[in-house]
């Protein structure tokens, strides 16, 4: 049984998000999919004593993931439902909701993921040169449906934009030549918390011609409002571009429409978002200074640097200790040797961090 008086408060707390912090309808519904796994943690216990209640939170999350579909939680959201447990504590307590304000600081630090914790996906992204392959294999000109796709394998890599965000950028939006896009709810692009920005795609000649040569023709058939992934009607055999405005389904669309396009290329399927960590990757080994650092952050449209730093620094682990070494030039092989035996008694995020840290001192 769930303990009304803590259904409440979850549902005051899903309230205050999408009131005051201006949350859109589909992250508050991802918020309940979240604060639904709190309610059932607490039973009948109320909330206010969840200090006393065992398991903890994050070893019930974690005990979820060996059961068998639905109940199994992949890590990515097992981080995610953890961290939504701490923000409403923090909010209830903050708030002075019944005896919430008794929790301290020290417990609701507590409320973070199980070390043990991993998950393989998480570390997966499309690279430069799968994007390659996907958007440059030879087809035939009059299909405009595969056209489409591969100019949106291209897009997808080269804005780092969401699946959503992208799915419903209008003609308007886009501007190939100045290599920026205009991420703006009024506009009509569905973006995270309707946030808006302008953001710029990478310089990466291949894949902007392809991009271009989509541009052109969307363009040459369509008025601005409509979209730039458009919908393609096929009759007689004869595929045309239509300016069907953008559905709920669009996402699903893409989905299938990516698997057959990694499918004609042999390639392992990795979904829309995967191009958006590649985006990230790329634009993170090639930041030379904290502030290109800085500029990978804000295009992918985080609210801060250690936003991009959480996510992405595991990524990138594998390679932190190879660049330091090469930033870092040294008069001889011992000295070589003696940071080399320093750097292997740091952690992957201390690596990661250094690396931020050196980047900046070579920058000044």
């Amino acid at each position: 049984m769930i303990n009304r008086e803590n259904y409440l408060l979850v549902k005051s707390h899903l309230r205050y998000l999408g009131e005051v912090e201006q949350l859109c309808p589909s992250s508050l519904d991802r918020y309940w999919s979240y604060l639904r796994h709190l309610l059932l943690w607490a039973g009948e216990t109320r909330l206010n004593k969840s200090p006393s209640i065992r398991p903890i939170f994050p070893t019930y999350i974690t005990s979820l993931s060996g059961r068998k579909e639905p109940q199994s939680l992949a890590a990515a959201t097992q981080k995610k439902i953890v961290a939504t447990a701490k923000r409403f504590f923090l909010w209830a307590k903050m708030h002075g909701y019944k005896d919430f304000t008794q929790l301290t600081m020290d417990w609701i630090e507590t409320l973070r993921p199980a070390r043990s914790i991993h998950s393989s996906s998480d570390h997966v992204y499309v690279t430069l040169e799968e994007t390659v392959q996907l958007a440059t294999f030879p087809v035939d000109p009059g299909d405009l449906a595969i056209r489409r796709d591969q100019a949106a394998s291209a897009m997808l890599f080269l804005s780092g934009a969401r699946a959503g965000a992208f799915a419903s950028l209008p003609i308007e939006a886009v501007d190939v030549e100045a290599r920026h896009i205009s991420q703006w709810p009024d506009l009509g692009v569905r973006t995270k918390n309707r946030k808006k920005a302008t953001t710029f795609l990478l310089p990466i000649p291949e894949l902007l011609e392809v991009v271009a040569a989509w541009d052109d023709l969307v363009r040459s058939k369509l008025p601005p409002s409509a979209p730039w992934y458009a919908s393609v009607d096929n009759r007689w055999g004869e595929q045309r571009l239509t300016s069907n405005a953008p559905v709920e389904t669009r996402n699903q669309m893409l989905t299938k429409r990516l698997r057959n396009l990694f499918s004609r290329t042999g390639l392992s399927y990795k979904s829309a978002h995967k191009f958006r960590h590649g985006h990230a990757v790329y634009g993170l080994q090639h930041a030379q200074t904290m502030a290109d650092y800085k500029a990978v952050s804000m295009n992918l449209m985080h609210n801060d640097i250690k936003v991009t730093d959480s996510i992405y620094a595991p990524i990138l682990s594998n390679e932190v200790k190879d660049r330091i070494e090469s930033l870092v030039k040294l008069p001889n092989t011992e000295t070589e040797d003696e940071l080399d035996a320093y750097f292997q008694t740091m952690s992957n995020e201390q690596l990661s961090r250094a690396l931020v840290i050196i980047a900046d001192r070579l920058s000044e």
